[in-house]
């Protein structure tokens, strides 16, 4: 299972706080269709043993959806990575943990407190670096200059690969190959 953090709603659409849902998009159009879901509050595709999952809760409640949505997997639990922005790695960089602290990620904080475990893989998409004068909350919450955005789209696809390459070759792989710059 592959859930992306972000924000619903168009105003939140192409900020940097939505990095992971961008993600999950470029890995839905190689993938799987995409369905909304209202029974686990979310955007979901699934094909094969594979999910996406887009909760439409926001960021600091991500962890109501996904716990609801683990609930449904009776049995085995699947295999987790979150993805999510990073404000502490630069735009260009991606990292993959196999498990972990949130970071200080609210949207992180959440999976955590409700899956009562930090015992999940997690890739993280660089946004930063962030100005001295820009608030944090005012920076994550904001777009991409066009500079960036060129720069953006190459980092969803490495991150979009690396999701694919943890898929088949598991965390330490992927972070032997991925982790660091990707464009």
């Amino acid at each position: 299972m592959i859930i992306g953090l972000g924000n619903p709603g168009e105003k939140y659409s192409e900020t940097r706080h939505n990095s992971g849902w961008m993600v999950l998009d470029d890995l839905a159009r190689k993938l799987a269709p995409v369905y909304e879901s209202e029974k686990w509050r979310g955007i979901l595709a699934e094909k094969g043993e594979i999910g996406l999952f887009k909760p439409l809760t926001y960021m600091n409640e991500s962890g109501k959806a996904v716990k609801k949505l683990l609930r449904a997997h009776r049995g085995a639990e699947p295999d987790i990575l979150v993805v999510s922005d990073d404000l502490a790695l630069d735009l260009g960089y991606i990292r993959i943990r196999p498990s972990g602290s949130s970071g200080g990620h609210n949207g992180l904080q959440s999976v955590i407190d409700h899956l009562g475990s930090d015992g999940f893989a997690r890739l993280r998409v660089g946004i930063g670096p962030r100005p001295d004068a820009v608030p944090a909350r005012a920076f994550v919450l904001g777009r991409f200059c066009r500079r960036e955005e060129q720069v953006l789209r190459g980092v969803i696809t490495a991150a979009s690969d690396a999701v694919l390459y943890w898929m088949e070759h598991g965390a330490e792989d992927a972070m032997d190959r991925f982790n660091g710059r990707v464009i």
